[in-house]
Formats: C-alpha cells, structure tokens, sequence
C-alpha cells in the first residue's frame, strides 16, 4: 500500500511530508534539463500505469512502484515524474488523496533519490552483466525503503496502527524480488542500447 489515503496520517505528518516534497521538488526543477523532459514524461507514464495494476495482499495491497529504476536513470528528476503521476492517479481514480499526495510522493521518491545517488556512480563503471546486478538491487532497495517509509508515516500518526503497520512491511518482500527483476533487465538494456540514458558515454567499452 505506498498510496495511503486521506484521513489515516496526523496533521503534523503530513506537514512535514508536504514540506520534504516541495523542498526536493524544488531541488529537482532547478537542477532539470529540458533535453530530459520526454524521458522524465515516459518513465511517469510507466509509473502510472504501472500502479493501476495492485495485487492484494496481507492487510493492503501492493504494485510495482519502479521508483529505484526511476532513481537510477532520472536522478533528482524522478521527484517531478513521481508527482505528476501520483497526482493523475488522485485525479481520476481516486488513488491516495490530495491532503496526503507530499507524503506519498516523499516515501516514493526519497527512496528513488537514494537508490540513484548510491548505485548511479558504480553504474557508470561497469559493464554491461554488471549492470543488471546494480539495477536489480536499486530496484529492491527501493521497494523497502518505501515499504519502511509508510510504516513509520502510519505509526508517527497513531500507534494503534503499529500493529497493523509491522505487517504490512512484509508484503513489500515479494514484491521487492519481482522489482529487482524488472529494473535489473531494464537497466541492463538500457545499457546495452542506450547508455547516454545512463550519462554513459555513448561508446564506452564495456
């Protein structure tokens, strides 16, 4: 469940969600090149499409959320693409909230950050079988931390869901296996066909 709604988080929460996201949003447009702007469009795209798709489980439900992929090729870019699309989904189904929409951009899209400042310059000097093995573990990465990040968003605005919330951690751990799958072949091809997506000099030897 990475889209929490509205009325479960405290006030004080999602403040503080709001201010996180607005101040990385802020970050992210200023560092943005326009040259990036149909690839930040796609990988939004991809996103929302991505997260219509849920599969219930345990005492929420869970989707592919791509965000450690989206931190790997976007960078600071993936604050924007992962709002834009949490937005859409609000709009017209209903997913999330709008009160709630900074919280669950932040627990998204940090993670994203993390998995792209961490693993971004290791991808940039190995090669291509490499490659999947960095894109897969961004990719699980970035599954937990968001799995973590809801937790304690949910448990920071009442600890009666501390119960409820300790479980629901374990339904990001399947997902996280079929996330590292998926990144890794993606950053893999990506590698392979199109490493200036990667800030990757076109004709590195690998």
């Amino acid at each position: 469940m990475a889209h929490i709604p509205d009325g479960v988080l405290a006030a004080p929460v999602l403040i503080g969600g709001a201010v996180i996201t607005v101040g990385a949003l802020a970050v992210a447009l200023h560092r943005l090149d326009t040259e990036r702007i149909p690839q930040v469009a796609v990988l939004s795209a991809a996103f929302f499409i991505s997260s219509l798709v849920s599969i219930p489980m345990g005492p929420g439900s869970v989707h592919l959320l791509m965000n450690g992929l989206m931190g790997l090729v976007l960078g600071w870019a993936a604050v924007p693409a992962i709002l834009v699309a949490l937005s859409l989904q609000a709009v017209f189904f209903g997913y999330g909230g709008f009160l709630v929409l900074g919280v669950n951009t932040m627990n998204i899209a940090l993670p994203a950050l993390v998995c792209g400042m961490f693993f971004s310059r290791w991808l940039q000097v190995t090669d291509v079988r490499r490659s999947f093995l960095l894109g897969a573990l961004a990719g699980g990465l970035g599954v937990l931390l968001t799995g973590l990040m809801v937790v304690i968003t949910i448990a920071l605005s009442n600890t009666d869901y501390l119960p409820a919330a300790k479980v629901m951690i374990f339904t990001y751990l399947p997902l996280a296996v079929v996330e590292m799958v998926v990144a890794g072949a993606a950053i893999s091809f990506i590698r392979r066909v199109a490493p200036e997506l990667l800030f990757l000099p076109e004709r590195q030897s690998v």
